[in-house]
């Protein structure tokens, strides 16, 4: 258990609200009261909250009031329903996880003005939620950084966390590895020694050829061909009619003629596992998720196995999403609606 109180087991992430807001419901009525009692109601203990840069600060660094009004009402609503939140700072104006995929750079690892923002935020982030219990808010330093060399990330977590402390000395901090916080990146990570209100966040999507099967943001995008889960992802055939077609997919695509079942999700994961249990810490999965664009009762088995796992070696989760494409209400792909709770979906990620 955390010392600060901070006790988490499943969760849910709030996404496309304050960060990737793609326009899809007024911020007012897309999260609302009613929302976080559902989600008490259904069996989570927690939301994490991704929050962007550009959202919440205007371009001089000032707050944007409504927003920050729209996050302080969530974490009161927390508190009524009796739910822990994580606020998560997903994406900078000098960082987005997903630059390198899409033609963009990122300023943060060379620019010490974005290292000063990057701790400036947090500071002003500090000033508006510390009157929250840390036994109930905690706050997630970055989503998925992608450093060219890790030694950069961890040297703006040292910094990071030394400010922060300063402020706030028993908030818990979630820290996950360089480069989307994969599992396999764990080793490489460097948490600061003796804090024990740290939690290590990892993520995971693999194997990623089924999770995003025809998602139009990944650089396999064309295939249209079959995926499967469990068992070898895709076929010897369909994967080398479909290279011939892009050779320059081979490496993108090459895991996902493995065999992928529960045995290998729990073996992805092995090295986030064996840092936390170095690090005597705990370790939580604060994103997964597949897309409802594959066979229905093979998405439901690949939830089903990798909850098992995160349960097997007590790392707590928050599934990728509540509303949206990966959400736990069916989606309108045309509408970009949320319709009807999953219910089966909903009973393997809470167990109701």
């Amino acid at each position: 258990m955390n010392p600060s109180g901070f006790e988490i087991h499943r969760g849910v992430n709030l996404s496309h609200w304050l960060s990737q807001n793609f326009g899809w419901s007024p911020k007012a009525t897309f999260i609302t009261e009613r929302d976080m009692k559902f989600i008490a109601s259904i069996g989570y203990d927690h939301v994490r909250i991704p929050i962007d840069e550009a959202e919440l600060w205007d371009t001089t660094g000032k707050q944007i009031d409504e927003s920050f009004t729209y996050l302080t009402n969530c974490l009161d609503w927390c508190g009524k329903y009796k739910l822990r939140a994580i606020v998560d700072l997903h994406i900078l104006r000098s960082h987005y996880f997903n630059a390198v995929n899409e033609g963009g750079s990122n300023s943060l690892w060379t620019d010490t003005n974005a290292q000063n923002t990057f701790i400036h935020l947090w500071s002003d982030l500090s000033g508006r939620l510390k009157q929250y219990p840390v036994s109930m808010v905690a706050y997630e330093l970055m989503n998925e950084p992608v450093a060219d060399n890790p030694g950069d990330w961890n040297k703006l977590i040292r910094t990071a966390v030394s400010s922060l402390r300063t402020l706030e000395p028993n908030r818990v901090f979630l820290i996950g590895s360089n480069r989307w916080q994969s599992p396999g990146t764990f080793p490489a990570l460097e948490v600061p020694e003796n804090d024990r209100n740290i939690i290590l966040s990892m993520h995971t999507y693999s194997p990623l050829f089924f999770t995003h099967h025809t998602a139009s943001w990944v650089a396999f995008k064309a295939y249209q061909g079959p995926v499967h889960y469990p068992g070898q992802v895709v076929s010897d055939s369909d994967y080398h009619s479909f290279v011939k077609q892009d050779s320059v997919l081979i490496h993108v695509m090459e895991n996902s003629r493995e065999v992928w079942n529960k045995q290998k999700l729990a073996e992805e994961q092995l090295p986030a596992i064996k840092k936390a249990k170095e690090l005597g810490l705990q370790l939580y999965c604060g994103e997964f998720g597949c897309l409802p664009h594959v066979d229905r009762n093979e998405r439901l088995a690949y939830y089903r196995d990798l909850i098992s796992v995160f349960d097997e070696h007590q790392i707590a989760y928050c599934n990728w999403e509540y509303k949206g494409d990966f959400g736990i209400y069916t989606f309108d792909f045309e509408k970009n609606v949320s319709l009807e709770p999953d219910l089966d979906l909903i009973h393997i990620l809470t167990g109701n």
